[in-house]
């Protein structure tokens, strides 16, 4: 009986560690898919997220502070490869903008704010760890400088995490045990 109940439950456990990576993962609703940069008066963006459809990889739409919707932007075609699209825009007034990437699905790959200084200094990279300081501020938000690894990565870490969790509480009740022969 003894036997029975600890099978019972070292199985629910393990049950549970399995459903954990997927239920951490979750349907993939993604940060960030695109990375964007300053390099004085241009602005440019590129992912990875986009696959080509009737000849297009998609648009990419640079909005001010007064706009809010895609098409009241500056569109320009994304141009590139399978493994990376890019458009830039050049020209581009000191402000605060949002990038909007739309693949040719009509899927967003993603969006994202950028300030453009007005002096061409070095350039800066939002994807980047390595920054200069921020002129007006931190922009706050969901990650700028994220990066969305997919639910496959996320379920990976998930379950090395719930495997280190069922492995420590299985180490600590082993030593809670009196010794027996």
């Amino acid at each position: 009986m003894r036997t029975t109940r600890l099978l019972l439950r070292s199985g629910l456990t393990l049950a549970a560690a399995a459903a954990l990576p997927t239920w951490l993962a979750g349907p993939s609703g993604a940060i960030s898919g695109i990375s964007v940069s300053t390099i004085g008066t241009t602005v440019s963006v590129v992912t990875s997220a986009c696959t080509q459809a009737g000849g297009s990889w998609g648009n990419a739409s640079l909005l001010n502070s007064g706009q809010t919707a895609f098409a009241q932007g500056r569109q320009v075609a994304l141009a590139g490869t399978t493994v990376s699209q890019s458009a830039a825009w050049s020209g581009v007034s000191p402000g605060t903008y949002t990038v909007v990437v739309v693949c040719s699905n009509g899927g967003t790959a993603g969006t994202q704010s950028v300030i453009v200084s007005s002096a061409p200094a070095a350039p800066t990279t939002s994807s980047t760890t390595r920054s200069a300081a921020p002129s007006r501020g931190v922009m706050g938000g969901l990650g700028g400088a994220a990066r969305d690894y997919g639910p496959l990565t996320l379920g990976i870490g998930a379950a090395l995490v719930g495997s280190g969790v069922i492995a420590t509480g299985w180490y600590l009740r082993k030593r809670s045990k009196p010794y027996r022969l």
